[in-house]
């Protein structure tokens, strides 16, 4: 194996992640606007492999609202105001009810997602033992870390979804055979360093 594959591998591996699908007690979604986020959560509870699913997500910290839906717009084109809505209209269109649906409205990126997530669900009383989270491809590990270190007593599968960015596939075979690729996952690499030092200090 050359070096620059070994080194390839090593980001691939932490960066892109997976795990086997079991029951759980809920389906996260850390935010998002693009509607496969939701399409797949609500398949897995329409299978039955979870009793909530909590959409996260307000408005976007950099613009101050709801970006707009990223693709099958045709299907979903209602007027969102954040991003729990427009997800919670995608699960509802695919056979989630509304009464499984939990709400979070006030985060504006991935940690609050998660630290929000953990407010409401005690707020309610709802004890999570094992979570299924659902994430695009190149997000999975940074989001499992936000969500981890909120939910530290929770098992937490993640099940990530293909992501594409203007025609081209970003995963963990192709990541580095494209520009788009290689900045998407190295912007992963940075924010690391930038978001998880004062946890990881804490652990201390």
């Amino acid at each position: 194996m050359k070096i620059i594959d070994r080194l390839i591998d090593d980001i691939t591996n932490f960066v892109f992640m997976d795990n086997e699908i079991e029951k759980a007690d809920i389906i996260f979604i850390p935010g998002g606007s693009h509607p496969e986020l939701g399409e797949y959560a609500a398949r897995l509870f329409v299978q039955g492999y979870a009793k909530y699913v909590l959409p996260a997500g307000g408005v976007s910290v950099k613009t101050g609202k709801f970006n707009g839906v990223k693709s099958k717009r045709e299907i979903y084109n209602k007027e969102y105001k954040t991003e729990f809505e427009f997800l919670s209209d995608v699960l509802i269109q695919n056979g989630v009810p509304s009464n499984a649906i939990i709400r979070e409205d006030q985060s504006s990126f991935t940690k609050e997602n998660a630290v929000y997530s953990k407010r409401v669900l005690d707020s309610m009383g709802i004890i999570v033992d094992k979570a299924i989270l659902c994430c695009k491809s190149f997000h999975a590990r940074r989001a499992f870390m936000f969500y981890q270190f909120a939910f530290p007593d929770t098992e937490i599968l993640v099940h990530s979804i293909p992501y594409f960015e203007n025609g081209v596939g970003i995963n963990s075979d192709s990541w580095h055979k494209s520009e788009v690729g290689i900045n998407r996952v190295m912007g992963e690499i940075r924010r690391y360093g930038e978001q998880f030092m004062d946890d990881f200090i804490g652990l201390l």
